[in-house]
């Protein structure tokens, strides 16, 4: 990115801190809440009819602009992640959320991680949902898939250089630099994007068909396609095609059809929040946040 680029977002960035946006998700109603990472709600609503999962797709507003900023708004300190199960892919989880904050936080991506795709399989994300969820039954249940965020695993890109294993800004080698160079069309990258959703929506369906309650499908954030002059998902961005996220909801029945066999490690290692502000100059000065 340009200097002048680089000073713009800068000059976004330090209004996205200061105003505040979106509405926490426990402000509505849903036992299980699926979060499919990086989903626009336009892509969502337009495949939606392919899928008979649910009807309407809506749009909210989120709480963050990035993974980092969505669970630290949406989690830090509500009351509500005591009565919360939280089965997760996103790496950011390890310097955003406690664990003893939760009523059990199982980070799939720790122990699931496919080291060709560089990334977490949906379906892992899924075994683990459905087993927590018979296993607790807990009040409310979120199962945070990290599609269809890049890479994209039915379709993916030459030069992708997947996730970082960590919570750490994606490699530079990624979809949305490669975009913004003029290194790759945008419709080569959407149409690997849309199948990135219909990939995890499968798996979505398939959690539907083994988890009871209501089921509310929505993204922690979207993903920028040179909308504002500006491409992927940065922190603290207050842009409405990047804060507008989807929200739609179906009913799960569980036909006990589907049974899980992937166990976590023990012990699993714990997961901490940097809460001092020492801590996150240090970070920061490391390019970690």
């Amino acid at each position: 990115m340009s200097r002048l680029g680089t000073a713009y977002l800068r000059a976004l960035q330090a209004l996205g801190r200061r105003v505040p946006y979106g509405t926490n998700v426990y402000q509505r109603e849903w036992d299980v809440l699926v979060v499919l990472d990086a989903c626009r709600a336009d892509l969502l609503r337009a495949i939606a009819p392919d899928t008979g999962l649910f009807g309407t797709v809506s749009t909210v507003r989120s709480v963050g602009s990035s993974s980092s900023e969505w669970l630290e708004n949406t989690f830090s300190g509500h009351p509500e992640t005591a009565h919360t199960v939280m089965v997760t892919g996103n790496t950011w989880t390890d310097r955003y959320l406690d664990a003893d904050a939760f009523a059990a936080l199982d980070e799939v991506w720790k122990y699931a991680w496919d080291e060709d795709l560089n990334t977490v399989p949906a379906a892992a994300v899924t075994d683990r949902a459905i087993a927590l969820a018979r296993r607790l039954d807990p009040e409310r249940l979120v199962v945070h898939y990290m599609q269809p965020h890049h890479p994209f695993v039915p379709d993916p890109l030459d030069g992708d250089g997947g996730l970082a294993r960590t919570g750490r800004h994606s490699n530079t080698a990624n979809p949305w630099v490669a975009l913004r160079r003029g290194e790759v069309s945008a419709d080569r990258v959407w149409n690997a994007y849309e199948a990135n959703l219909r990939y995890v929506l499968r798996e979505v369906e398939a959690l539907a068909e083994n988890v009871d309650g209501r089921i509310a499908v929505t993204a922690d954030h979207g993903n920028l396609f040179g909308e504002w002059g500006l491409y992927g998902h940065p922190m603290h961005t207050p842009v409405p095609a990047l804060l507008a996220v989807p929200w739609a909801e179906t009913d799960g029945v569980d036909s006990g059809e589907r049974e899980p066999d992937l166990r976590p490690p023990e012990p699993l290692p714990v997961s901490r929040v940097y809460g001092a502000e020492s801590d996150r100059d240090r970070l920061d000065s490391l390019g970690y946040l």
